[in-house]
């Protein structure tokens, strides 16, 4: 958690403050991520070599939203879930709402974790909340992303607006008891 709280986080925060103000662009921006995605990868192995992997807390499901193919929050808010006790079913980037559904009723699932970074896909966002509501009304969803404020997740119906992996994890445990 040090590794991740004290050099991964900053630097994905820092490669984001330079990609705002143009000191470097997409490519750049997207390597980071990638190598940032291989050390998240890495910790996640050796957690789990370690035998510190318990029983899980509960199962959430997380996607980014159909549409948006950025998925490296999502990404970290899954680390940190699973190192926190959950068991996280990761459907990916680019996912249809339908399938969405599909897969927390399919599955029990009480809490839902969407991401959208681009304002365009926001839509998206709000079509699989909606539909969440119609079809697992106890199902609780969170979302995050870039493009998001507490304002917008209220106004499309959303339980919990997380401006960071950290709330997803304080959010979880919240809801579960962990």
């Amino acid at each position: 958690m040090d590794i991740i709280d004290e050099d991964l986080i900053p630097a994905l925060d820092h490669a984001g403050r330079l990609f705002e103000e143009k000191e470097i662009f997409l490519p750049q921006l997207l390597m980071t991520a990638d190598a940032t995605k291989a050390a998240f990868d890495r910790i996640k192995e050796n957690i789990l070599g370690s035998g510190r992997a318990g029983e899980s807390k509960g199962k959430i499901l997380l996607a980014t939203v159909k549409g948006d193919i950025h998925d490296i929050g999502k990404n970290i808010v899954k680390v940190l879930l699973e190192n926190y006790g959950y068991d996280v079913i990761d459907m990916g980037k680019d996912v249809p709402p339908e399938d969405i559904v599909d897969r927390v009723i399919g599955d029990g699932i009480r809490l839902v974790g969407l991401s959208a970074l681009m304002t365009t896909t926001v839509v998206s966002m709000e079509e699989t909340v909606k539909m969440l509501r119609e079809a697992a009304p106890g199902t609780k969803v969170m979302v995050g992303g870039a493009v998001l404020t507490q304002e917008y997740a209220d106004t499309m119906g959303a339980d919990k607006y997380s401006a960071d992996a950290m709330g997803s994890v304080r959010y979880a445990n919240e809801l579960f008891g962990g």
